[in-house]
C-alpha cells in the first residue's frame, strides 16, 4: 500500500518544482527567523533570494551537530516559543544534547511521513503494531505511535525493557507488525527462546528496525528467527525523527526519501564537495516543510548512496543504500578505516557465533590494536578448545582478508555481552587520542 499515492509517485520533474519553491520558503524564514542561518548567509555571502533552482544549495552553508550544542537549547527554533508544542532532545551521549521543537503542523507532518513510512514497510489500518521503540526524549516511540495512529493501525506503546512482558504481550494480543531497534529485536527472540515462546506461533508479519546501522545478514538472522519481513527505516531527530526514509517490503532495496520534505545529498566529507547519484560520501539534508526547527545543509555523518531509479513497488522518490556507518564513528586502526557493519557482516557470515560483539580499541606502544569480542553460540559452548581456538583464528583470517586489517578475536559465553535496549554500544575505544 502506498500511503500518500499523488507524491509518493509523483514524477521528477513536478517534485522539483516542488522542492525549489519549499526551499525558498525555508531559506527565507530561517535567515529572517534565526540569528544563526543569518550570519551563515552572511559569512558565505548568499542570500535568499539568490536561491533560483535547486542546484543553488550548493551555494548555502552546512550545518552541524555542533552548531545545534552552540546554540543550546532554543537557539535554533525559527518560532516563537507559544508555537512549539513539543520538545524532544538527543541522548546526549556523545556531548551535550540538541534539542528540536515541533509546532502542531510539524506534528502532523510528521505523523503522515510515519503513516507513509509504516505502510511502505508493510503496515495496513488494519494491523497492530507492537512499538518497542525508547518513549521519551528519544524521537523514535512517539514518531511510530503517531504514525500508527494516522494509519489507522492499533498501536501497542509498549516501549523498550520489560522484555520478558513484551513477549507475554506479543502472545496474548496478537500484534502483526514489530518496531524496534534491530539489536533489540534479537534480544527479544533470544528470551522468547528462553521463554520456550517460538515467533513461527506469533502472529507478526512485518518488522520496521532503525535507529543503529545493521547489516544484510542481521536481516537474515532477524527474518530466520523471528519469522517476518524486515525493512530498514531512517530518521534522526535533527532533521524531523524516525520517517525521513523507509524501506519498502516489495524491494527491499534502499529506503525511499520522502522528498517533498527533505532534500538528500551527498558529499565528500573530506572536500565537501557534492557528488553524483551512485557515489558513496555523507549524507546531508536539507528540511523545506518544517517550521519551528528548519536545517539546511545538515551534515548527518551517515555514510550512503542515492540510486534514483524508480522501484517496483511505484515509488518515483530517490532510494538511500542502507547506511554503512559514520563517518564520526569510523574507526582508523593504523591507517584503515573500519567500520562496525563491516565487523559484523564477516561475523554473520561465520558459523558457531550469536550476532552479539564488541569492539574493543586499545593502544599500546604508540600502537592501535582492536579487538573483537563475539559470543559463541550455545551449541559451540561445550566444543574442544581446539575447535574453538580454530573458530577464533577463521574470524581473525576472515576480517584481515575483507577489511585488510589484523585484529584480536575473543570468543566470550553465550549472553555475556550486555544487552541494549535502545542502541547497541558497538565500539570501546579506550584510546587517549
Amino acid at each position: 500500500m502506498i500511503f500518500d499515492v499523488e507524491y509518493e509517485t509523483m514524477p521528477r520533474e513536478a517534485l522539483e518544482t516542488i522542492q525549489l519553491k519549499r526551499l525558498q520558503a525555508t531559506c527565507e524564514r530561517a535567515y529572517a527567523t534565526v540569528p544563526f542561518y543569518r550570519k551563515k548567509f552572511d559569512d558565505a555571502k548568499v542570500k535568499p533570494a539568490d536561491i533560483k533552482s535547486l542546484d543553488d544549495i550548493n551555494r548555502l552553508p552546512f550545518t552541524t551537530k555542533q552548531d545545534l550544542r552552540d546554540n543550546y537549547p532554543f537557539g535554533m527554533f525559527a518560532t516563537p516559543m507559544d508555537k512549539v508544542i513539543r520538545i524532544h532532545a538527543s541522548s546526549g551521549t556523545t556531548g551535550q544534547p540538541t534539542v528540536v521543537g515541533y509546532t502542531k503542523k510539524d506534528i502532523d507532518t510528521w505523523a503522515s511521513l510515519m503513516a507513509r513510512a509504516l505502510a511502505a514497510g508493510g503496515a495496513t489500518k488494519d494491523d497492530i503494531i507492537h512499538n518497542a521503540y525508547g518513549y521519551g526524549l528519544f524521537t523514535g516511540g512517539l514518531g511510530v505511535h503517531y504514525g500508527a495512529e494516522k494509519l489507522g493501525a492499533s498501536v501497542i506503546p509498549v516501549s523498550g525493557g520489560n522484555t520478558k512482558r513484551q513477549i507475554i504481550i506479543m502472545k496474548d494480543f496478537g500484534p502483526t507488525i514489530l518496531t524496534a531497534t534491530p539489536s533489540y529485536t534479537l534480544h527479544l527472540a533470544e528470551v522468547a527462546e528462553e521463554m520456550g515462546v517460538d515467533f513461527k506461533e506469533l502472529k507478526f508479519k512485518f518488522g520496521i528496525f532503525g535507529a543503529e546501522p545493521w547489516s544484510e545478514k542481521m536481516r537474515e538472522e532477524i527474518e530466520l528467527k523471528l519469522n517476518i519481513t524486515a525493512v530498514d527505516i531512517y530518521g534522526l531527530s535533527e532533521v524531523m525523527g524516525p520517517g525521513v526514509a523507509n524501506e519498502c517490503f516489495q524491494a527491499k532495496k534502499g529506503l525511499h526519501v520522502f522528498e517533498d520534505h527533505f532534500i538528500p545529498e551527498i558529499i565528500d566529507e573530506n572536500t565537501l564537495e557534492s557528488q553524483p547519484f551512485g557515489t558513496s560520501g555523507e549524507l546531508v539534508f536539507t528540511t523545506i516543510t518544517k517550521e519551528a526547527f528548519p536545517i539546511i545543509r545538515y551534515r548527518t555523518r551517515d555514510i550512503t548512496m542515492l540510486n534514483p531509479e524508480p522501484c517496483i513497488c511505484g515509488r518515483t522518490m530517490v532510494r538511500m543504500n542502507r547506511v554503512s556507518g559514520r563517518s564520526d564513528d569510523m574507526l582508523i586502526i593504523r591507517g584503515v578505516n573500519v567500520f562496525p557493519s563491516q565487523i559484523e557482516s564477516v561475523l554473520m557470515e561465520t558459523e558457531g557465533v550469536d550476532p552479539h560483539y564488541q569492539l574493543v580499541v586499545d593502544r599500546a606502544d604508540n600502537l592501535d590494536m582492536l579487538t573483537v569480542m563475539v559470543e559463541i553460540g550455545e551449541a559451540s559452548f561445550f566444543d574442544e578448545v581446539k575447535k574453538l581456538q580454530h573458530l577464533e583464528q577463521t574470524i581473525t583470517e576472515n576480517i584481515k582478508e575483507t577489511l585488510g586489517v589484523s585484529v584480536k578475536t575473543k570468543l566470550v559465553e553465550p549472553k555475556s555481552i550486555a544487552r541494549s535496549e535502545g542502541k547497541a554500544v558497538r565500539v570501546i575505544d579506550n584510546r587517549k587520542i
